[in-house]
């Protein structure tokens, strides 16, 4: 039997466990990692604390590109510490302006064959140079960066064959749309989506990393293609030809699943409000009218999705009644388009150019009008999301999103008629890219790091320690959600809120505000001991707790206000092992429907978590609801290593804060 592609990367680099037991967890080795600013400062910090003297992996690269609007002194501190904490440990660092962390890995360092971690959940962005690249936790990112494995579920491997060709006006953004309506945002967890088929070599590599972006969406661990001859190319494009290395599934390679997509049968097609899995026809949608649209993230920044957009406004002018806005990917982007006279275009039409960051992606400023319906090419369209709370936002391709802009109304680009009389002409896509790279900051040698003075502001605190895991838990479920609770619900983003993130405390006051404003208060009211005995809380959760962003704050926020355990029917990846990784337990309903057998204020209590836990007999935990009279039974089905970290309440206790 032969390998696949992501079989042949995790064999290379496999430290630990059995890859061929699917489920199983399994240690890697991690050569590349990657943090931004919105969780960098957490992973730093707590990198620090491992007492490691120097990275230990290939490359580590740290980007500033989420908190870059700067209204207040907490987002230029935290970009100054993590330029000192990166210069003195070994990691490079991309300074604000140079663009998106995953369109400048992607341009500059990513490599085929390699695997990278990164704390944000679009990591696998990388999957599109044939990388096995994976979202994760900011202490995860920490622990690889000492040289420790990063441990997974072995993932169950899905074919996605793609057949024939686009047609004009179709893009890599309706294949991931099509994907995930077929999936939805549940049906990747646990796989890695591999994708083959003819059609792959019609795509090019910044294409292929709009589709393994917006994997995460599915909740996949990961998504790759290829490395073949496209892949050359564009690698030489960018002076880094050296980098190449071909790589592909063996003929008779097995995967677990098959899903086949005719390329030549897609149309355009839009993610509604409020999830990236509720996709339909831009036909079947109709011309709803828009108020803005916004065009770049990392999903759709690169230079052929600018050019498509420059070639699509140019001699046409933004709708009156629309605010258009743009945010080339990279700086690499904005200075090549500057030159060749796109971005000249891009102003001419009317539209208003954004720096190269996350921006609007991210609820870091564009925030629509109320009620407004905002059309975007970035990921996620999570209510709220965007920063205004009863904004209908549509996820769409460049090619969708200028015409629109340019009507005032949802446009089919493959139609005629939204066309009317406009033209649009085809910019050529350079064979060699614009290479400067002055904006990435090279680490201190070894000898200058060692006097090296890590810089700190006032807004920079410690991280919240857990302590460890007691045998009795008895608390309130202070909070029960709903289904598909996204980590935007847990920790809001957004120009106010983003800034807090090097302070715990201070950004505990938002904790679950979108789901219920009372809760922070009730949270920390709650942590102190009653005469009960009653301390902390217990959130319940739905299906799908914690989809979305990696960020880790959505368990440091929680454990900040004392909750002790997460009840739910199924977790997001990522944010399971953020809870682990802090000292949460995640338990889930041994059956679904006891979900409804607990309400918020219950008065709950688990005995002999600790033993069940010590002795891996986690599927004999009972939960007690005192307030009902009942049993609910649970489980957590914890690894070995998992149980070493709930017991010691967290990763970072686990290591005594010394190395690995």
């Amino acid at each position: 039997m032969g390998f696949t592609i992501t079989e042949k990367i995790i064999k290379s680099h496999l430290t630990d466990g059995d890859m061929n037991i699917k489920g199983s967890e399994i240690g890697l080795k991690i050569d590349q990692t990657l943090t931004q600013d919105a969780t960098g400062t957490m992973a730093y910090l707590q990198f620090e604390a491992m007492g490691v003297p120097r990275v230990k992996t290939e490359r580590s690269v740290a980007y500033i590109d989420h908190n870059t609007l700067q209204t207040g002194f907490e987002n230029a501190d935290d970009h100054r510490y993590i330029q000192s904490v990166a210069g003195k440990y070994g990691v490079w660092f991309s300074r604000p302006g140079n663009g998106i962390c995953h369109q400048i890995h992607l341009e500059r360092f990513g490599k085929p064959g390699k695997t990278l971690i990164g704390s944000d959940s679009h990591t696998p962005t990388g999957g599109g140079l044939g990388m096995l690249a994976i979202g994760a936790g900011g202490l995860d990112v920490a622990v690889a960066m000492g040289g420790g494995a990063y441990y997974i579920s072995m993932p169950e491997i899905v074919n996605i064959k793609l057949t024939g060709g686009l047609k004009p006006f179709v893009s890599a953004k309706d294949v991931i749309l099509e994907v995930l309506r077929i999936l939805s945002v549940k049906g990747g967890v646990g796989k890695v989506m591999e994708y083959s088929g003819d059609g792959v070599k019609t795509l090019s590599v910044p294409e292929r990393a709009t589709i393994t972006n917006m994997g995460a969406e599915l909740g996949a661990t990961s998504s790759i293609f290829p490395s073949d001859e496209i892949t050359r190319k564009f690698l030489k494009a960018q002076g880094r030809e050296e980098d190449y290395v071909p790589l592909e599934p063996d003929k008779n390679a097995v995967y677990d699943a098959l899903i086949e997509i005719d390329l030549s049968k897609l149309e355009p097609m839009a993610a509604c409000p409020h999830s990236p899995d509720n996709v339909k026809t831009i036909e079947e949608i109709g011309k709803i009218k828009i108020d803005q649209v916004c065009i770049g993230s990392c999903t759709n920044s690169s230079l052929s999705d600018m050019l498509t957009v420059a070639g699509i406004l140019n001699g046409n002018d933004v709708h009156p009644n629309v605010d258009l806005s743009i945010a080339p990917g990279s700086k690499q982007v904005f200075e090549m388009l500057a030159g060749n006279g796109a971005l000249a275009d891009m102003i001419e039409s009317g539209a208003r150019i954004l720096e190269a960051a996350c921006g609007p992606c991210i609820g870091m400023g564009q925030s629509p009008n109320s009620g407004g319906v905002s059309l975007r090419t970035f990921n996620r369209n999570f209510e709220g999301r965007s920063g205004t709370k009863d904004a209908q936002v549509y996820l769409v391709s460049p090619e969708t999103a200028a015409l629109s802009a340019i009507n005032g109304y949802l446009s089919n680009p493959t139609d005629k008629t939204d066309w009317g009389n406009k033209q649009v002409y085809k910019v050529p896509h350079p064979e060699k890219f614009l290479i400067n790279d002055n904006m990435i900051i090279e680490p201190l040698d070894e000898k200058a790091a060692k006097t090296a003075e890590i810089k700190r502001g006032p807004n920079i605190n410690e991280f919240p320690k857990n302590t460890p895991l007691e045998d009795v838990i008895r608390a309130y479920a202070l909070l029960k959600v709903g289904d598909n609770i996204t980590t935007d619900h847990i920790m809001p983003a957004g120009a106010k809120i983003l800034p807090l993130r090097s302070n715990i405390p201070a950004i505990s006051e938002y904790c679950f505000t979108v789901c219920d404003e009372t809760f922070p208060k009730r949270a920390k009211d709650a942590k102190t001991p009653d005469k009960e005995g009653r301390a902390g809380g217990i959130i319940i959760g739905g299906a799908n707790y914690g989809q979305g962003s990696s960020r880790e704050h959505a368990a440091l926020a929680p454990l900040y206000l004392g909750i002790k355990a997460v009840i739910c029917k199924s977790f997001a990846r990522i944010h399971r092992q953020n809870l682990i990784n802090n000292g949460i337990i995640p338990l889930l309903f041994k059956n679904s429907e006891d979900y409804d057998k607990i309400s918020q204020g219950d008065d709950l209590e688990i005995l002999s978590i600790g033993d069940c836990i010590k002795n891996q007999n986690s599927a004999a935990i009972i939960i007690s609801n005192l307030t009902k009279g009942i049993d609910i039974h649970a489980d957590g089905a914890f690894s070995e290593r998992e149980t070493e970290m709930l017991l010691a309440g967290g990763l970072l206790n686990l290591t005594g804060g010394e190395g690995l």
